[in-house]
């Protein structure tokens, strides 16, 4: 299994009860409690409407702090380390290449597998913009609003404005604030005609 985020963690527990699983990819932390748990039950709504909604934003140090590390993956939620470990499934480095059609490990191993499953999550598709807009990990944006590049916008990226920018309760705050700028911008350029 190529990739140790939520879903690569998910399939590789389901895998491993008829087959040997490795799983290959840097792990970017775990939710401290289990989703289905009392707990979760009272901490969920506080940590989506609170804390990913308004503290952690781009507005706020913590955000600004926290906003490189969440870009680049997200937590484990449902499965835990210690049931991959208990289930059978081994961890391994990262995959970076291939050689002789098997999996080239980080630290320069091969593993001898019949099957990769690739799960290295989702690519947002950028390639279509012919502009100099797109930095290293993103399209470089002000919350969404493309300034170098009028007219160009983004909604539900990963952190746009917050963590709940690629969440349900999240979107709805940032594509109300590009559709107040995709008006005024419209009333722009209509005056000037």
């Amino acid at each position: 299994m190529v990739g140790a985020g939520n879903s690569g963690a998910e399939i590789a527990l389901e895998l491993c009860q008829t087959h040997r699983v490795w799983l290959s990819g840097q792990p970017f932390g775990v939710l401290p409690f289990r989703p289905t748990s009392a707990v979760a039950r009272v901490l969920m709504p506080f940590v989506g409407r609170i804390i990913f909604h308004r503290v952690l934003t781009t507005d706020t140090p913590i955000g600004r702090k926290a906003r490189p590390k969440m870009l680049a993956g997200d937590p484990l939620i449902r499965v835990k380390p210690k049931d991959l470990a208990a289930a059978g499934v081994e961890r391994v480095p990262r995959t970076v290449g291939v050689v002789e059609g098997l999996p080239q490990l980080e630290d320069e191993r091969r593993l001898d597998v019949a099957n990769v499953v690739w799960c290295t999550g989702f690519h947002p598709g950028f390639s279509w913009i012919d502009l100099p807009v797109l930095g290293p990990q993103e399209p470089k944006h002000n919350r969404g609003i493309v300034e170098d590049e009028p007219g160009l916008y983004f909604v539900g990226l990963k952190f746009l404005y917050s963590k709940s920018s690629e969440q349900i309760h999240g979107v709805g705050r940032d594509a109300a604030r590009i559709a107040a700028a995709i008006s005024v911008r419209h009333r722009e350029v209509n005056s000037r005609r």
